[in-house]
């Protein structure tokens, strides 16, 4: 892998990973679907002009179904839930829970379109989902974290695995800047009547403005091209490494800017979900011995 390819991945990463304290900063502000309706319009704001200029208009409208339901999955239905995720947990467990999504793909893809799981990638699942249960008995000062906002993180990255096979299975050979634009804009149409419907009583402050501005900008247009040209250039099975880097720049920044502090338990659970990811994803290999020959 060339190195702007490496420092392609790191600033992508470092997107992502700032994506979790934005949401913390401004989703108690604008409330979770305001926040979120921002966050698809201003996406779709970025990216439409680029599809504008590819002539790919016409193919949103060919395929509007089906983006429309990758939309519904992949981006509004998991941004709101961890909006509400992040009203709760702090930002770097909610970039630790989101690094599950691969596990979830593969189930997924197992379960509907028939991709085979192998024997490191069950043990991957099995590790990562104790990973999981670790983090979710951890305690936050002096209460116990409930159960619910983690539930809601994890359905999150299931709508992430669903995407993927809806998008493998509806959507080959479709340009990906055309699926990301018009999920962004169908997520946008959906969303309107529940962000209208639950507009903030005050204004929000200025840094929950730039938090969502950020968001909206960086964190999903920014990044969606960014990414896109990563697959391009080095293929999806290195680009998705990415997922490996992103909680661990979710915690550094929590801890830098939110002053956020994480348990023993963790940093326990987390390294396990990674290691699960890496299995199941088959980043990570169980060891083969083979026998010397004399």
């Amino acid at each position: 892998m060339a190195v702007k390819h490496i420092i392609a991945l790191l600033v992508l990463a470092g997107i992502w990973g700032a994506s979790f304290i934005f949401m913390r900063v401004a989703a108690p502000e604008f409330g979770i679907y305001v926040l979120v309706a921002i966050r698809t319009l201003l996406a779709t704001a970025v990216l439409l002009p680029l599809l504008l200029l590819t002539g790919s208009v016409k193919d949103i409208k060919q395929h509007w179904l089906a983006i429309m339901l990758v939309g519904l999955a992949n981006t509004a239905i998991p941004f709101v839930l961890f909006n509400y995720s992040s009203l709760h947990l702090e930002a770097g467990v909610n970039a630790i829970l989101n690094a599950t999504a691969p596990m979830f793909g593969a189930i997924v893809a197992w379960s509907w379109l028939g991709d085979k799981l192998s024997k490191s990638a069950i043990v991957g699942l099995f590790i990562g989902f104790v990973g999981v249960s670790v983090i979710s008995q951890q305690k936050l000062g002096e209460d116990e974290i409930s159960f619910l906002p983690i539930l809601t993180a994890l359905l999150a990255t299931l709508g992430y695995g669903i995407a993927a096979s809806m998008m493998k299975k509806w959507l080959q050979g479709v340009k990906p800047l055309v699926v990301a634009t018009g999920s962004q804009a169908m997520a946008t149409v959906v969303l309107a009547p529940f962000a209208l419907a639950t507009l903030p009583d005050a204004m929000p402050s200025t840094n929950a403005w730039f938090s969502a501005v950020a968001l909206a900008i960086a964190g999903t247009g920014v990044a969606y091209i960014l990414y896109f040209k990563l697959i391009a250039d080095i293929g999806p099975a290195k680009a998705i490494t990415v997922a490996y880097l992103v909680p661990l720049f979710g915690i550094i920044w929590g801890v830098v800017f939110l002053q956020e502090l994480l348990s023993a338990q963790t940093i326990v659970g987390g390294s396990m979900i990674l290691l699960g990811v890496a299995l199941t994803t088959g980043v990570a290999k169980k060891p083969r011995f083979k026998a010397k020959r004399g």
